[in-house]
């Protein structure tokens, strides 16, 4: 009895972990057009999902355009993301009266995307450069988050604002996460997802790429406010504050949300949301 007992456990545990697996892909998966522009079919204005090409690789584009005389808030996501990380920000209809907003996929992180991710800041502060390359500069805010904010801050032209969002600036303080060995195993590297597996070589090449240009942060001409959670252990909020002391005081500001994970995009929303309309009043 006992013994029989103890199968129907073992199978219903095996069931469970099969079927956390497969919603884990399905989750973090990229999401169709279609499925992106879902959470925009209550906003006030529509943005455009377009399709774009830099150096060679195709890339998506959201454009939420509200009123070419507003400034223009460019978001860069981390490693995993995508554009679909910042669509509560895009939809919302304060941030809409006050600018206009873009967001793109980094080359690896497109829906169907053959293409590997390119493990260079370089690259992809040129790619964003492209980018906001139409706009004008002292209406343009950068905003990058995780992997995105050294992308942002690599940019050395003149913008209106660089916001940071619990960015991965330091080498000195780069983790690496327990969980990535599944990836470097490669008894195990078959079980990870395919855009889990970009972002893996993304994450393992950052810290030697980040000792090209952590040195040499300060030296941009624009304002930078970095937003970080207290309670960030997977990019530490030490990040934010060797940048603190990198910066003359009038140039760099720290706001410090207390106890906040690294998914404070979507757990501190409202306060994220505050300081963003307080840069654009």
């Amino acid at each position: 009895m006992l013994k029989k007992v103890l199968k129907i456990v073992g199978v219903i545990i095996i069931l469970i972990v099969v079927g956390l697996y497969f919603a884990f892909r399905i989750f973090t998966a990229p999401k169709p057009d279609a499925k992106i522009l879902e959470a925009y079919e209550n906003s006030l204005v529509k943005p455009v999902l377009t399709s774009e090409t830099y150096n060679g690789f195709n890339y998506r584009k959201l454009s939420l355009i509200v009123n070419d005389s507003l400034p223009t808030m460019v978001f860069v996501h981390g490693t995993i993301g995508s554009i679909n990380d910042f669509s509560k920000y895009i939809s919302d209809r304060d941030l809409q009266t006050k600018c206009n907003m873009i967001a793109y996929d980094r080359i690896g992180y497109n829906y169907n995307d053959e293409n590997h991710v390119q493990e260079s800041i370089n690259f992809e502060r040129n790619m964003l450069k492209d980018v906001i390359s139409n706009l004008p500069s002292e209406k343009t805010i950068l905003v990058g988050y995780s992997y995105g904010g050294p992308i942002a801050l690599a940019v050395k032209e003149k913008v209106k604002k660089i916001i940071l969002l619990a960015p991965a600036v330091h080498s000195s303080v780069e983790p690496m996460p327990w969980m990535i060995n599944f990836y470097k195993w490669k008894l195990t590297r078959w079980l990870v997802p395919r855009i889990w597996k970009e972002a893996s070589k993304e994450k393992l090449s950052h810290k030697k790429d980040l000792k090209h240009f952590e040195g040499d942060w300060e030296s941009t001409p624009n304002k930078v406010v970095s937003i970080h959670g207290s309670g960030d252990w997977i990019v530490p909020y030490e990040n934010s504050k060797l940048l603190e002391d990198q910066f003359p005081e009038d140039q760099f500001k720290l706001v410090t949300i207390d106890k906040a994970n690294h998914g404070l995009v979507w757990s501190n929303f409202e306060t994220i949301k505050n300081q963003f309309l307080k840069i654009l009043d």
